[in-house]
């Protein structure tokens, strides 16, 4: 029979053993990772931000094929920071512009800022962490992390970030269109201090690609590898991550391979020599 079928008798009994093909057998194996990735992600991760995670352990796929073994898995993205329908209504209270358009360069410190919010799971429940970027250096010059994702939670995070970094112009502080960032209570802080808003259009992550960039990087590099108990935990080793890590050693090519402290450093001493 093997020689009919030009078979390797080998082959045979191995297909004898697991007859599944070996896409078949990938397909399984990649939608355990994609699961896991989702997972991570507090379970709001789409196709494309899937198949970046794939990719980055090194994974050749594409986004086409990440896309229907997420459909099949029953995965899909949740987008933005929805409310409820029926209860707050279905649009924003207030949108603005998309006043970056993606301009993601820049060259002086605390001109654009971009925020965002991100879940951590502990064995106590959602860890959600909101952090502000400054743009030229992508340093992260504020954070907050809570057990409720509030417009409070969003504001202390943009707080931090002004008392940390007290800029002497006025600054644009960039965002998606979740509830947090189109409440009133955001609209007058950013009114009361000097700041402008910009907005991503809606459902576009790609437009705050930065904070999302970050948050990635700090799943794949400490939350992936830690379960934590508590929530307080979780916000000792996000403290850690950020201010004894990131900001002061993790290299960035976008800073030359100096990190956010050491890229701000460099420049500082420029300006003094006149450069």
């Amino acid at each position: 029979m093997c020689r009919v079928l030009m078979v390797h008798v080998s082959g045979f009994y191995a297909w004898l053993k697991d007859p599944r093909s070996q896409r078949a057998l990938n397909d399984e194996r990649q939608t355990k990772l994609i699961q896991q990735a989702w997972t991570d992600s507090g379970k709001v991760y789409g196709y494309r931000k899937l198949t970046d995670d794939l990719r980055d352990q090194g994974e050749q796929v594409s986004e086409n094929r990440v896309a229907r073994l997420a459909r099949l898995a029953g995965i899909s993205a949740q987008i933005g920071y929805r409310r409820r329908p029926g209860q707050y209504g279905s649009k924003p209270a207030v949108v603005a512009t998309n006043a970056l358009d993606r301009q993601f360069d820049v060259d002086e410190p605390d001109r654009v800022w971009v925020t965002d919010i991100t879940y951590i799971k502990t064995h106590e429940g959602w860890l959600y962490l909101s952090v502000v970027i400054d743009l030229f250096s992508r340093r992260v010059v504020g954070w907050s992390a809570r057990s409720r994702m509030t417009t409070d939670l969003a504001l202390q995070a943009l707080l931090a970030a002004v008392w940390r970094r007290k800029p002497e112009h006025r600054v644009t502080i960039h965002s998606d269109q979740g509830s947090q960032f189109t409440s009133r209570e955001w609209q007058t802080f950013l009114s009361q201090h000097n700041l402008d808003a910009s907005m991503s259009r809606r459902g576009n992550c790609h437009d705050n690609a930065v904070a999302e960039s970050f948050f990635q990087l700090l799943k794949r590099e400490r939350i992936r590898r830690r379960t934590y108990l508590t929530r307080d935990a979780a916000r000792q080793d996000v403290f850690e991550y950020i201010e004894m890590f990131y900001n002061p050693k993790h290299k960035h090519t976008n800073n030359g391979m100096l990190s956010p402290v050491d890229f701000e450093a460099r420049q500082q001493k420029l300006n003094e020599a006149g450069v």
